[in-house]
């Protein structure tokens, strides 16, 4: 079956063909002790796991006696050729059946009870090799008193009985499932009863449920089943709610300040995420202008006609996307040494197509679930339901942008809007990052911009947010919405906004302040935003976390080339810090601070020049570039060396000018008659 490879791929047997009688009958009575004390890994397999347990108990009590009939002998037990050969096979099939255990103990429950058919099936087959090996068995010439060859005998009978699968509860789900895709809302006593039959009873449990599944579908663990098992994801996450949102929030699922001790994996470093999408990048690829982004992402913005890089805005050759090996490699071992669960492809593996679309019945259980908590976060009057909806439909918005859609339909952004100036820190921090996962919908930014108060709570959490994690969402919220031109121009005129942004820029911590860059950056954009940026004191603010964040120096360039060139020039050791950052860099952080430099030269003339060449290794770090820089990089490089030279050329020309033009005194006589 295609779906069931991983049930007929087992591994071989760890021992050796020539390994010692004694050290077989060892292995034996060790592996049917093992296979006695297996547990069902889901209450509708217990029949069958109960069955297998059965038997390897019999057979556990057979291989003690054969032990203790060989104990005399020693190490040098020698069986009769036939019982050898025989009893090496019942290990493998043993073997098998530790196996079946392992692998099932591995799925998640509900991918079980699809192929719950399919694991009784091969159980089913691995009794009857163990009966029919049972059979022939000389059990005359192994000695064996007559009660332990009873219990032979017995289960070998048994095993001629496989118990067969449960297979109403699997029908019972899948008629479930094709309910809602006829958006028939499931009753409540129903599904609590079909979680229980599956073991799913907490929402602890139910978050793992969903989690493995999820990883499954991603490994394309079962193909054959791969719809079903989507649309059981949604189901699930509606079940979570509607059954266990009583429950408070597990640790690991809530996030908590990095001022904490605690449970929350650290936010993603800026290179890790998309630009566009602000998410962990699952597939990053390479744009032509040698921008990164996540291959969904950068599909989308194509895909809207645009031919643009979205980070530089440079037109692109080509629209060819090349997979970041190295950077899909750091992803994944930043996730594991931090915690996150692993969204990105497997390293070194070739990326997949993407799996089966989200489904009717996902979709509608997907709207289901946040239209219920919407509602109910609309009824909703006490502090602790209140946070407790509030983190459910933060990680709902965290799944994909059909639940971003649904969530914002049904009114969320209004509701969330209060929660944000909440002095429960968990519950504004939830609120804002709910805000930050809707703001990735290109419609929810519009109905958060309308939104009452929106913008000012942003700016709350901004200036007096309960934690850094609130503030820095805050700002990265600020930023999602300004990627529409008209909020940008509209947030940029907001002066709470601005001040806002660029207090975060200066005194926020590593995390925090690259998110208030990048929204800085975005707000520069507009060139009517710059003076009202400069008077904040974005400048300088930027120009103090030139070497320590890499959209520093893009800020620098983007306020440089819309207005700011004289106030960047005014601020003391900026100009040094650019021509640091382009020897010291990343690949994008001394292409910007080339390209600011440039634009300083241009816009402030001969004293910005003059302030670059003061510069030690200035010369070197032009040239350095030059050899290994980005093509875009390179070219301004070769602008700002040329920039140098005429103003080196300028400069010695007037030197001359004056020398030969300066009226002289009676003592400097001889020497212009001697130049003369």
């Amino acid at each position: 079956m295609a779906n069931g490879a991983a049930i007929d791929e087992w591994p071989s047997s760890p021992y050796s063909s020539s390994a010692p009688d004694g050290e077989v009958l060892r292995s034996l009575h060790r592996l049917a002790r093992d296979l006695s004390a297996a547990e069902a890994p889901a209450p509708f397999l217990r029949p069958v796991f109960a069955a297998v347990a059965r038997r390897a108990r019999l057979l556990a009590a057979v291989f003690d006696d054969l032990l203790l009939c060989g104990a005399a002998a020693g190490p040098l037990l020698l069986l009769p050729r036939s019982a050898s050969l025989c009893l090496r096979e019942v290990l493998l099939v043993l073997q098998r059946f530790k196996a079946l255990v392992a692998d099932c103990a591995a799925r998640s429950r509900t991918r079980l009870l699809l192929q719950s058919d399919e694991v009784a099936a091969r159980a089913g087959e691995l009794q009857h090799d163990l009966a029919t090996l049972l059979d022939l068995l000389p059990v005359a010439d192994l000695g064996l008193a007559d009660d332990v060859a009873d219990l032979l005998a017995l289960a070998s009978r048994q095993c001629r009985r496989a118990a067969a699968a449960e297979l109403g509860l699997k029908a019972g789900v899948l008629a479930l499932i094709h309910e809602v895709e006829r958006e028939i809302v499931p009753e409540r006593e129903r599904l609590e009863g079909i979680l229980e039959e599956v073991g799913i009873n907490d929402p602890a449990s139910c978050s793992d449920e969903i989690e493995t599944l999820e990883r499954e579908i991603g490994d394309r663990a079962a193909e054959r089943w791969t719809s079903s098992m989507i649309a059981l994801v949604g189901l699930l996450r509606y079940a979570k709610c509607v059954l266990f949102s009583a429950a408070t929030p597990r640790t690991a699922d809530s996030k908590v300040d990095l001022d904490d001790d605690g449970a929350e994996p650290p936010s993603p470093p800026l290179d890790f995420r998309c630009p566009i999408s602000l998410e962990l990048m699952r597939v990053p690829v390479v744009a032509s202008s040698g921008q990164t982004y996540d291959r969904e992402s950068i599909t989308r913005w194509f895909g809207s006609g645009k031919s643009t890089c979205p980070k530089t805005g440079q037109v692109l050759a080509d629209l060819e996307l090349v997979p970041n090996k190295a950077l899909k490699n750091l992803i994944v071992r930043w996730c594991r040494e931090n915690g996150v669960a692993v969204e990105v492809a497997e390293a070194g593996k070739a990326e997949p197509a993407p799996v089966v679309a989200a489904n009717k019945a996902a979709l509608e259980a997907a709207r289901m679930t946040a239209s219920f908590l919407v509602k109910k976060l609309s009824a909703s009057f006490s502090p602790e339901p209140t946070k407790r909806v509030v983190h459910e439909i933060r990680q709902l918005a965290k799944s994909g942008s059909s639940n971003r859609a649904f969530i914002g339909e049904a009114g969320a952004a209004a509701l969330l809007v209060p929660l944000l100036r909440s002095e429960d820190s968990a519950l504004q921090l939830n609120a804002v990052t709910a805000m930050l996962n809707l703001s990735i919908l290109e419609a929810n930014k519009k109905r958060i911009m309308h939104a009452e108060g929106a913008v000012d709570a942003l700016c709350h959490v901004m200036g007096s947010g309960a934690s850094w994690r609130a503030k820095e969402n805050a700002a990265a919220t600020v930023l999602s919405l300004a990627a529409v031109h008209a909020y940008r121009r509209r947030l940029g005129r907001n002066p709470r906004v601005v001040e806002s942004v660029v207090q975060l820029a200066r005194t926020g911590p590593s995390s925090t302040k690259k998110d208030a860059l990048a929204a800085l950056l975005s707000l520069s954009g507009e060139r009517e935003n710059v003076g009202r940026l400069v008077e904040a004191g974005a400048a300088e603010a930027a120009a103090a976390s030139v070497g320590e964040s890499e959209a520093a120096a893009a800020v620098l360039a983007s306020l440089a080339k819309r207005g700011g060139a004289e106030a960047i020039v005014a601020l003391d050791g900026a100009v040094a810090r650019l021509v640091a950052e382009m020897r010291r860099g990343t690949e994008w952080s001394r292409e910007c601070a080339a390209a600011a430099l440039v634009l300083l030269c241009r816009r402030a003339g001969a004293t910005a020049a003059a302030q670059v060449m003061a510069v030690p290794g200035v010369e070197w770090a032009i040239w350095e570039l030059l050899g290994t820089g980005t093509d875009r990089a390179r070219r301004k490089a070769a602008s700002l060396g040329r920039a140098c030279r005429r103003w080196a050329a300028a400069a010695n020309a007037a030197g001359a000018e004056q020398s030969t033009t300066e009226c002289p005194t009676s003592d400097a006589a001889p020497a212009l008659t001697t130049v003369s």
